[in-house]
């Protein structure tokens, strides 16, 4: 795992901007602590920075080939899962390789087979090739939008990185934001190449980028498919299982320490037991890790969105599964602690919002890197297998809207409520979304003969796993990456998603409960407490001194009124939340607060020249 960036001027010599591709390499030492490098040729420079997880001494970058026409350089981030498969066809094929890492195997693939290697890589990948030989720069994505990557058009080539911080590091890139970047903070719907900074876009997941002198061009190598399912229920629970126990297997491959994120619910559950069983195989013995609150679990009130406690379900998965675990145990205090919030917005480049589940995961993620460099996580589960509220709410089914919309409102509040009454208008966020909705489900397709309520399930999960996913996704890499953590998602494994996409909704919940596939699958390795719970959401603290604390560093930033921040929000609306008496100890009760704070440190930190009208 690393963070690459580049600059393509055609009109250029690179070769003697050395300064600017280091400082744009260096805002990515974050995610690549181990290592530095670039690379530059005429027109094309490129920085690389290293977390070492596979060849330790042998994958540097940038890596380069000469050939007789030119040289091909690659700047590359993520793991290639079945890289050995490809480098003994490779190798078949008259290869000759120098290294064991799979960035070699990216590189000589491409000298194959040009940028149809996209379409033979199992894995995790964001990656940038200089072709020398044509004059070109190739960018692709992975299939699920695992990795982050960015890129910048100019007037005559590119500028990229793996987050927007390395494009904004270059003189060209100005950190401006307009109407449209603003909507995308505000509504839960990560757009297709929206990037929230203006000139910028999203190298789009499963999407080849091609950059020459002429211009640019992309190419679809990857979709979400309608295909008919012709499985039984047997033998579909079977080929999941077979699936998650290659994919397990393929993920535990690292050169460097590696550990399981355990939640105590299905997914992590299942793939913790999975991993533990087959590394206990080779007589290891898988180390997970949990994120817990001080007290929570004596003063645990439960509420419509979690039900029960997430430690004594960890704590029955870490016994049957005999893992080595530890629980990281978080106060009010360090969620709270405003330098955490600063690394949170550094880390994200933007004001999310999230509040104490980002502080939450960045803090999980920094304990986590003392022990271990690579993680695996039960991420995307909900979504492949069906396991949201939202999948059993009628209201939520038939809302001609992002479904999860739905079930957010509710649960969590509306964030928007601080906000200037002009801004609101201006923002108009209603038809934003009805116009993303609109243009996302206008390509789903539906199969010959296909209920009506099926097809509204598809419709469900394929909004999930293209919009709802991808934010997520964001989330738990530039959290993971900031403190140079690798985690990886067997359950986006493209094989399984499109395999349990095309599974009709009946067989998906065939008991009438969440994720019914998933949990028969591993059902032999799972306590039977958590076989039996119910999905619970990424836990929140429920401590009303971390609600204290917003308020009274909310009060303190109603002490500067001249704070850029008040040109979003509404003062007095703030000010009403600050100064409340009643305890604001929810998450709803909290957002608005989160919101504010989150919104004035980015502004204090990037200084974005804002469009609001």
């Amino acid at each position: 795992m690393c963070g690459i960036t580049g600059w393509i001027s055609f009109d250029r010599d690179l070769t003697t901007e050395a300064t600017t591709l280091q400082a744009m390499t260096e805002t990515m030492a974050c995610r690549g602590p181990d290592d530095r490098g670039t690379w530059a040729e005429g027109p094309a420079a490129l920085g690389h920075r290293r977390l070492a997880i596979i060849d330790l001494p042998g994958g540097r970058q940038p890596m380069s080939v000469a050939t007789s026409e030119g040289n091909v350089a690659l700047v590359y981030s993520g793991e290639v899962y079945n890289f050995t498969e490809l480098r003994r066809e490779l190798v078949g094929r008259g290869h000759r390789f120098t290294t064991d890492s799979d960035t070699e195997v990216v590189l000589r693939g491409y000298l194959e087979w040009g940028d149809a290697v996209a379409e033979r890589l199992n894995g995790m990948y964001a990656f940038a090739l200089w072709d020398g030989r044509d004059h070109k720069l190739v960018m692709i994505r992975d299939r699920m939008g695992i990795k982050p990557f960015y890129y910048y058009p100019t007037a005559d080539g590119v500028l990229f990185g793996s987050e927007p911080k390395a494009i904004l590091a270059h003189p060209l890139a100005r950190p401006r934001v307009c109407l449209d970047g603003l909507r995308e903070l505000f509504v839960l719907v990560k757009t297709p190449g929206q990037a929230v900074w203006d000139g910028m876009q999203e190298v789009e997941p499963g999407t080849v980028v091609t950059v020459g002198r002429n211009g640019l061009t992309t190419r679809v190598y990857w979709r979400l498919r309608t295909r008919p399912h012709t499985d039984d229920r047997a033998t579909t629970i079977a080929t999941v299982r077979s699936l998650l126990d290659d994919i397990v297997c393929r993920q535990l491959v690292a050169d460097v320490p590696r550990c399981t994120l355990l939640s105590g619910g299905l997914d992590s559950s299942a793939m913790t037991a999975l991993a533990a069983r087959q590394l206990a195989g080779r007589g290891e013995q898988v180390r997970s890790f949990a994120v817990d609150f001080a007290g929570q679990v004596d003063n645990f009130v439960a509420d419509e969105l979690r039900g029960t406690p997430d430690t004594p379900f960890v704590h029955d998965v870490a016994r049957l599964s005999a893992t080595d675990h530890q629980d990281i145990v978080l106060d009010a205090h360090a969620l709270a602690d405003p330098a955490v919030r600063e690394q949170v917005i550094r880390a994200r480049d933007l004001p999310a919002g999230f509040g104490d589940m980002d502080a939450s995961l960045l803090l999980l993620f920094r304990a986590i890197r003392e022990k271990s460099t690579v993680a695996l996580s039960g991420e995307s589960a909900d979504e492949v297998f069906g396991g949201y509220l939202q999948f059993f709410d009628e209201a939520a089914r038939a809302a001609d809207t992002f479904p999860w919309l739905v079930q957010f409102g509710r649960h969590f509040g509306d964030d928007t409520d601080v906000l200037r009454p002009d801004l609101t208008k201006s923002l108009d966020l209603d038809e934003y979304v009805a116009d993303g909705y609109r243009t996302a489900v206008a390509g789903i397709e539906r199969l010959d003969g296909e209920s009506e309520f099926e097809y509204r399930m598809r419709r469900m999960s394929h909004l999930h796993l293209t919009r709802f996913v991808r934010a997520l996704l964001d989330r738990k890499d530039r959290m993971s990456m900031a403190v140079g953590l690798e985690v990886r998602v067997p359950f986006c494994d493209h094989r399984l998603v499109e395999y349990v996409y095309n599974a009709p909704w009946a067989l998906k919940s065939f008991d009438g409960r969440e994720k019914s596939l998933l949990r028969e699958a591993t059902a032999d390795v799972l306590p039977r407490s958590v076989y039996e719970r119910v999905k619970s959401p990424y836990p929140s603290t429920q401590d009303p001194r971390y609600a204290r604390a917003l308020q009274e560093q909310t009060r303190d930033l109603l002490g500067s009124p001249s704070h850029p921040v008040f040109d979003l929000v509404d003062r007095d609306r703030v000010r009403v939340a600050a100064e409340r008496d009643a305890p604001v100890s929810t998450q709803a009760a909290r957002r608005g607060l989160e919101r504010t704070l989150d919104l004035a440190r980015w502004l204090d930190l990037y200084a974005p020249q804002l469009t609001l009208s």
